[in-house]
């Protein structure tokens, strides 16, 4: 693992409502603190992603005053930035860049917060949106709901229950409170999360993630500034990314893109699921790390909710996962594929603090981007030590 691109620098912003922030102050905090990370300046970036407004990389630029010759806007969804470590990975082997800066910042919460009300999903105009969406989001399903048919499938077709989907929650509330910055670090019980507020069912309050503003930044080397940087750098081992959807107006609740990604990102690697020490997951939804799980191998389809089970995703578990407390408990500014990164580089660096995986090896990241069962982007990553 000595070679090859890596991830050198990395910084998230503690904050989790900032109402005198914008998204660029957020940006512009973390790109300095990640560079410092690394042992990096501005003067030294020649690539830099993000994704958001069509000219978002022109005014960042500009902000953080870097010129980069390698640019990357992809823009998929949650998973958007794990992708971005993907390209830069890419881009820096063919010599096309040397330092890469990716980037993010969200004033989700405080901008509701200033409105009055609580965050919710944005009213969509059906002459705006695509042919498809016109069928669906005139009559008010919410994005919730979207994943709650998933969850019904799932307790349809194998039997899972909510006392394991409710598991999981509990799981990332125990690591979050190991984690001063996160947004919720008061312990939950399974109860706690079965006796919360009715989301869409039959998801309720506890199995759907939090809204927090937020920021964070992401360095990617080459090899020749990693061996030299203030940091052990963070290797990128392999990755993939896939989009699923429909296919055709059918649903396919219980199709998943990390199906696609995820095996074809360990053949890449040589490694296996049990070669794993941590796993981040994008946890939007309590749903999404149990079907993300199969996905990918690390159980067979329909064994998701044993498997979550008995302490097995907890720190000193087989799988350790969402150290920090992922989307359910820690942050979520909105796309939350960027923190997971952050967190595995932490943990692979060995300065997670108590919550730390004791001899961390290989990290997998996995980042979903719109919603499971319909039109969803995944991005499966795997970082290892130096």
């Amino acid at each position: 693992m000595s070679e090859g691109p890596a991830i050198v620098g990395v910084h998230e912003h503690p904050l989790r409502l900032a109402p005198d922030y914008t998204p660029l102050r957020f940006i512009g905090e973390c790109a300095a603190a990640a560079l410092a990370d690394a042992g990096l300046k501005p003067s030294d970036v020649d690539g830099l992603a993000t994704t958001g407004e069509p000219m978002a990389l022109n005014y960042i630029a500009e902000y953080l005053n870097v010129a980069p010759r390698w640019l990357d806007m992809t823009g998929i969804g949650g998973s958007s930035f794990l992708a971005h470590i993907l390209h830069a990975a890419d881009a820096i082997r063919q010599k096309r860049a040397n330092v890469v800066l990716i980037v993010y910042g969200s004033t989700a919460r405080s901008s509701a917060v200033a409105l009055g009300s609580s965050p919710r999903p944005e009213v969509v105009d059906a002459t705006s949106v695509s042919d498809a969406d016109g069928f669906e989001l005139p009559y008010g399903i919410i994005l919730a709901a979207q994943y709650a048919l998933v969850a019904q499938r799932h307790m349809h077709e194998y039997g899972t229950t909510r006392e394991q989907l409710a598991e999981i929650a509990v799981t990332c509330r125990a690591h979050a409170a190991m984690n001063p910055n996160a947004r919720y670090r008061d312990p939950i019980t399974v109860a706690d999360v079965i006796a919360s507020r009715p989301i869409a069912e039959p998801l309720h309050l506890l199995d759907c993630c939090v809204i927090t503003d937020g920021g964070g930044a992401v360095v990617v080397a080459s090899n020749e500034v990693a061996r030299n940087g203030r940091q052990k750098p963070v290797r990128i081992l392999a990755g993939r990314e896939a989009l699923a959807h429909g296919q055709g107006g059918h649903r396919r609740l219980l199709d998943v893109a990390a199906k696609q990604t995820g095996p074809g990102a360990f053949a890449d690697a040589g490694l296996r699921p049990s070669d794993v020490d941590l796993a981040m997951i994008y946890d939007s939804f309590t749903i999404t790390v149990l079907t993300t799980l199969e996905a990918m191998g690390f159980c067979k389809p329909g064994e998701g909710g044993a498997f979550v089970q008995n302490g097995r995703l907890r720190l000193g578990g087989e799988l350790p996962m969402n150290l920090e407390g992922g989307a359910l408990s820690n942050n979520h500014p909105g796309r939350r594929g960027i923190f997971l990164a952050i967190e595995a580089a932490h943990q692979l660096r060995g300065n997670a603090g108590m919550r730390q995986v004791q001899d961390a090896q290989v990290a997998l990241c996995h980042g979903t981007g719109g919603y499971l069962g319909g039109r969803h982007s995944g991005v499966t990553l795997l970082l290892g030590r130096d």
